[in-house]
């Protein structure tokens, strides 16, 4: 059995403490030496800079495996842009089905519904911890879902619910799965994730992935309503190619660009992306690990199968903490991450504002497993610290 006294101040505290879901902790070893060759004061458009961001895009879809005749490009806003550059790009064309079951997906759904306001869409929930009910999707229709929920730990595990033969598109936020898991790419047409995630970029500058049956979209089909210049993917009836090779809608920052290619040259010397993907699912173990018999922590995530590895979200199980009520299971998980964040073992873990009340800690693959192994005890530590002490 395991031993459910109260856990004693550790001594030991993790090197890093930075488990913050987005932006998210630098690569091993970093330091801002690493940005020196960027190309500071220069045009985004002139030879060289714009050969850098070239090869953010090359470097990207050689690690992710990407098929050849996808286009992939650097586009504004981080992936929320990327992502509503799909929507408002692409759909209309057919009925929409929305998958949504957690903050940022929901936002999309408020997109397609009261923005877009088209009215053959269909939105299918799921609570938090839950994925929708993949059955209940008609792939007849375009479908957007977001392939890792940042904000409630929960991931598609593959792609076998999405038929080959499927009739619409489907577009799928993938910014906290991207270089972490593997992405069934046959069995999409959109994916789309931003820099500061599993490898640990800036903040800003999203990525937008095209397969050849979304580019086709993009040329048979004009949207119903106006395309703001930052949004646009095609000019006179012709894809705007230069876009998938560096040629950027707007201004990026080039020491943002440095930073990703140095993220990127890591990802391939750790082993590309199945080593990225094997860091990752080894933070999920110990967390895993150390979960299981535990009675302070558990899951939100109610499928083993279905538990991210980058965006782990943990709920307080703890017989005092069930017996508060919703405004005191709140406070009290605020506290619990106050407390972590005031002894420096792990900065910026609380739940997201939206998700339960609970813990989010990154796992994506900067995190060293052994900053994970550290910083577990103190979860222990900080729950029973926050108790309600008995009269």
């Amino acid at each position: 059995m395991a031993d459910f006294s109260l856990a004693a101040k550790p001594a030991a505290r993790p090197q890093n403490a930075n488990f913050s879901s987005g932006p998210c902790a630098k690569r091993p070893g970093f330091t801002l030496a690493a940005l020196e060759g960027a190309a500071l004061g220069r045009s985004h458009r002139a030879k060289g800079p714009k050969a850098k961001l070239a090869e953010v895009i090359t470097r990207s879809k050689a690690i992710l495996g990407m098929p050849e005749d996808w286009r992939l490009g650097i586009v504004p806003a981080s992936d929320t842009g990327a992502v509503e550059m799909a929507l408002w790009s692409l759909l209309g064309a057919r009925p929409v089905d929305v998958l949504a079951h957690e903050s940022f997906s929901e936002a999309w759904a408020t997109d397609v519904v009261k923005q877009l306001k088209l009215a053959d869409a269909r939105v299918i929930k799921a609570d938090y911890g839950k994925l929708p009910d993949v059955a209940a999707i008609d792939f007849s229709h375009d479908v957007v879902l977001a392939w890792n929920g940042t904000t409630s730990g929960v991931r598609f595990p593959n792609g076998d619910f999405i038929p080959a033969d499927r009739e619409g598109l489907v577009i799928a936020d993938s910014t906290s799965a991207a270089f972490a898991m593997a992405l069934p790419w046959e069995k999409l047409d959109v994916v789309t994730w931003s820099w500061q995630k599993v490898l640990g970029g800036e903040g800003g500058h999203g990525m937008l992935a095209l397969s050849p049956r979304a580019v086709e979209r993009l040329l048979s089909h004009k949207p119903a309503w106006p395309l703001p210049k930052i949004f646009r993917l095609t000019s006179g009836g012709k894809l705007s190619e230069g876009i998938f090779v560096g040629e950027t809608i707007n201004t990026p920052s080039m020491l943002c660009v440095e930073d990703a290619l140095d993220g990127l040259r890591w990802a391939e010397s750790v082993g590309g992306l199945k080593g990225l993907i094997a860091r990752s699912e080894a933070n999920l173990k110990a967390i895993a690990d150390w979960v299981e018999g535990n009675e302070r922590v558990r899951f939100l995530a109610e499928k083993a199968e279905t538990r991210s590895c980058t965006s782990i979200c943990l709920v307080i199980g703890a017989p005092w903490f069930k017996a508060l009520d919703a405004e005191g299971q709140a406070k009290a998980a605020k506290d619990v991450a106050s407390l972590l964040e005031k002894e420096n073992v792990a900065l910026d873990a609380g739940a997201y504002r939206d998700a339960p009340p609970g813990l989010r800690i990154w796992g994506g693959a900067t995190v060293e497993t052994s900053n994970i192994a550290a910083l577990l005890p103190w979860v222990d530590y900080a729950i029973d610290a926050v108790a309600p002490k008995s009269k």
